[in-house]
């Protein structure tokens, strides 16, 4: 263990989270901030979460946090987990555990009193390391070392870890993006080749979680290539994955990143499945939001370019939704293999700043136009709008009206 001067002051004080602390310290004064609070106060990163772990057991701690008059929430006690909640900030406190019984997706867990156990059942190094109340940080396995030298390693062997959780392949992938640089590690990567269809055991839910948060976040091409070259992508549900091309996979990923298109993962997943992205997202159930969202990806009209005037454009705005727009003007930009490019940017500037069209005519416009309900009633209210769009969407009531009245009036029933 060392004392780390000053880590604790590095606390977002905008939350109340050291006054938080304080209050729990007070009640608990062995537990300790654990896990991704610490790696990041090292790394000096924005702080979201407060986690701590404490030797007291979690009906001691509900009893003691609620003694204490703040309010306690049993968030999942048969894990060990008490919510503290203090000036609208949770503060997740977790027993130090040890794990009795795992079958590669669940554990059985036991409560113990020695840190460096509970340490031990983490993932990686950088994830095992606790600080207490007096500024000191407990480092049971180099996590320090390996955050300074950007190493991703398994706590103890890999293999086991792997054995033990096989989501924590995955999760090698996601740390390796945001605290990883150059070579993953090697026994690491060994590890997880040799384990890789572990990964297809995991329920759908997890697969797809943990790969949307990879697509989206740093350094994605390296390590979407690294997860294929250890089998793990092939166990992520890819339809008819014999004939998934990685390489094109990858050059149609470089070539939306270079557009310098958002941290989107349904977009680069879009980008990097192509026409197997609406079969993977039905395999790993995403939302149906999500799978309506890569399936009109796939739509052709309305056509999108750089030159659309503002007609064309509140037009396009009218058929289809702004994120679907957005994301198709990157996938097109993309496909055209031409980098960044000033009109393209400027082409969805226009199309952000866009309201949302709404056509001005209603059936009670027809009602009042003399127009009974029933197909004719629909026949009028299209008529209208197809002229309407024709005009880019700038006609107001009143002029759609005089159009039926002096155009299209002989067509209906009135």
């Amino acid at each position: 263990m060392k004392h780390v001067s000053g880590l604790l002051e590095k606390l977002p004080r905008e939350t109340g989270g050291c006054a938080g602390l304080a209050q729990i310290w007070a009640v608990l004064p062995e537990a300790r901030l654990v896990g991704g609070c610490v790696r990041d106060l090292l790394c000096g990163r924005t702080l979201h979460d407060f986690d701590l772990a404490t030797p007291e057991p979690p009906e001691r701690v509900l009893g003691l946090l609620k003694a204490a008059d703040i309010r306690a929430v049993p968030t999942g006690l048969e894990h060990g987990t008490v919510t503290a909640v203090i000036q609208h900030t949770p503060y997740e406190i977790t027993t130090l555990r040890r794990d009795a019984e795992t079958d590669g997706r669940h554990a059985i867990v036991e409560w113990t009193s020695d840190w460096a156990e509970d340490a031990a059942r983490r993932d990686f190094t950088i994830n095992a390391m606790s600080l207490d109340q007096h500024d000191i940080l407990h480092d049971y396995f180099g996590g320090q070392e390996d955050l300074i030298a950007k190493r991703v390693r398994f706590v103890g062997d890999a293999a086991q870890r792997i054995k033990e959780d096989a989501l924590r392949s995955l999760r090698f992938f996601r740390f390796e993006a945001r605290y990883g640089a150059g070579d993953a590690d090697d026994e690491a990567l060994s590890a997880i080749k040799a384990r890789a269809q572990l990964v297809g055991n995991l329920s759908v839910e997890r697969i797809a979680s943990e790969l949307l948060k990879i697509l989206a976040g740093p350094d994605v091409l390296r390590i979407v290539k690294i997860m294929a070259q250890a089998g793990v992508l092939a166990e992520c549900g890819i339809p008819d994955v014999s004939s998934f091309d990685v390489q094109s996979g990858l050059a149609r990923l470089e070539a939306l990143l270079r557009t310098g298109a958002p941290a989107n993962g349904l977009l680069r997943l879009k980008a990097f499945f192509a026409a197997q992205a609406e079969g993977l997202a039905q395999n790993l159930k995403f939302s149906n939001a999500d799978k309506l969202y890569l399936k009109r990806m796939d739509e052709s009209q309305p056509e999108l370019s750089p030159e659309m005037d503002d007609d064309a454009l509140r037009r396009a705005r009218f058929l289809q939704d702004s994120a679907i727009l957005q994301g198709r003007a990157w996938l097109i930009q993309a496909a055209q293999n031409v980098g960044k490019i000033e009109s393209w940017d400027n082409l969805r500037e226009r199309l952000a700043a866009l309201p949302q069209p709404v056509f001005p005519l209603s059936g009670q416009d027809a009602r009042q136009a003399g127009i009974e309900p029933g197909p004719a009633m629909g026949a009028w209210l299209r008529a209208g709008q197809v002229w309407w769009l024709s005009q880019g969407c700038r006609p107001d009531s009143a002029e759609c009206l005089s159009y039926l009245q002096s155009e299209a009036t002989r067509n209906f029933v009135l």
